[in-house]
């Protein structure tokens, strides 16, 4: 999907819809502008239900403050035509009331962007704007204070988040990533005080991917390939519909053969993503004209070193992501289907993916196929792309129900008796 070449209403209605199908903001609230390299400015209307516009729906706001369009144009506009004259380099602007967001803006202060590198890099510094009256020139004043200082994501105190970006994608992506980091602050929460990266640790995560593949020319696609390229784009698709990956954020991997495999592509939109996206590896080498997942060396070694695996994923889940921020121990001992779909999930410290990935491919055995990487991501690893898919959604869906009943009282495991019993029944040893 070339989202740029859509015309700038249908942009606002396919973003506003994934915004509000996500449960990000609500039937009235929120709104969504581009401003057209003609100097028109395209917004949603004031007070129209968000579950079904149009792009017929939207508002054009030409130059000289004309309005054309069915509906009047947003009351909280007057914000958005202040941002766009201030900040030159800003052609879209997205607002709207997370339920996390509005949380942090409600005890006034800013989600922690710093506990994983991808809100951080995606993100970079967040403002928080003082209380005014929604669609007033005052809250427009206090919004582009901060936005004058080089904010592109700017906290409303008690109202919701505004992003803004050269172009309405960037922003949705801002907006979905400081989201998934307050989600994260506040699941995190309920173990305990989140662990922060430092200045030294980001600029390693940097580095990650900097290894250039050289390029080749697929000479043909088998039949099998076809296959996997439009089962990973299904998986993809699932994972980002059940909140595992973001648009920016998740991978996948299978294997072709014992010199190659496909990998999802760094930068493509997990939710449109398209089977001929996806990026074949072999060797050193990547398919011409695409850019593999940074964590390609990864996958690389593991498939290397690991014949009986042949599929891989790599994603921040918020739950067994709260785990990994917290550096609180992860037991999979909470029901038989957990622990026999993972055994022992492995820790292992920020960074080690990229500065010593050896480590990580030798920690995975039979006895050990997830691995979680604190404040970085979580690695599944199958023998099929469905087997890697659920072991991450059964690691995600034990984190959640572990947070969930530490809520409600004593958590008791399955004992280490029950344990063998399970080890013999299912042939696990």
């Amino acid at each position: 999907m070339n989202f740029n070449l859509m015309h700038p209403a249908e942009q606002i209605v396919l973003l506003l819809n994934r915004v509000y199908q996500k449960g990000l903001t609500t039937t009235s609230g929120g709104n969504l502008s581009i401003k057209d390299s003609e100097g028109v400015i395209w917004i949603t209307p004031s007070g129209i239900d968000k579950g079904s516009l149009t792009p017929a729906d939207i508002c054009k706001v030409m130059p000289d403050g004309t309005v054309i369009g069915k509906y009047k144009p947003s009351v909280e506009l007057p914000f958005h035509k202040l941002v766009y004259k201030t900040r030159p380099d800003v052609s879209a602007v997205l607002h709207a009331h997370p339920p996390a967001l509005v949380s942090y803006s409600l005890i006034r202060k800013i989600p922690e962007v710093d506990c994983i590198p991808t809100p951080h890099q995606v993100c970079g510094a967040v403002g928080i704007a003082e209380y005014e009256v929604p669609g007033s020139d005052a809250l427009a004043k206090r919004i582009v204070e901060k936005i004058e200082k080089g904010f592109n994501v700017v906290i409303m105190e008690n109202h919701g988040v505004i992003t803004c970006a050269d172009n309405l994608f960037e922003a949705f992506k801002r907006f979905e990533t400081l989201n998934f980091a307050a989600t994260l602050g506040i699941t995190a929460s309920y173990l305990g005080k989140p662990e922060v990266l430092t200045k030294e640790q980001l600029e390693i995560y940097d580095k990650k991917g900097e290894k250039a593949l050289g390029e080749f020319i697929p000479s043909s696609y088998s039949s099998d390939e076809r296959r996997l390229r439009k089962e990973m784009c299904a998986l993809i698709h699932r994972s980002y519909d059940q909140g595992m990956f973001t648009s920016t954020q998740g991978t996948f991997s299978v294997r072709l053969n014992k010199h190659s495999f496909l990998i999802t592509p760094y930068g493509v939109d997990r939710k449109y993503i398209e089977p001929e996206d996806i990026v074949r590896v072999e060797h050193n080498w990547r398919e011409a004209g695409k850019n593999p997942s940074r964590s390609v060396s990864l996958h690389k070694l593991i498939y290397d070193e690991h014949p009986e695996i042949n599929a891989i994923t790599v994603a921040q889940p918020r739950y067994i992501m709260a785990f990994g921020v917290t550096h609180t121990p992860i037991d999979s001992r909470t029901i038989p289907e957990s622990y026999i779909a993972m055994r022992d999930i492995v820790r292992v410290p920020f960074g080690t993916n990229i500065t010593n990935p050896e480590v990580i491919s030798k920690a995975i055995t039979s006895h050990s196929p997830v691995v979680l990487i604190e404040n970085d991501s979580v690695v599944s690893t199958g023998s099929t792309l469905i087997n890697a898919f659920d072991r991450l959604e059964v690691a995600e869906v034990t984190a959640n129900t572990i947070i969930h009943a530490k809520m409600i009282g004593d958590i008791v495991m399955i004992s280490d008796k029950e344990v063998d019993d399970i080890n013999k029944a299912f042939h696990l040893e």
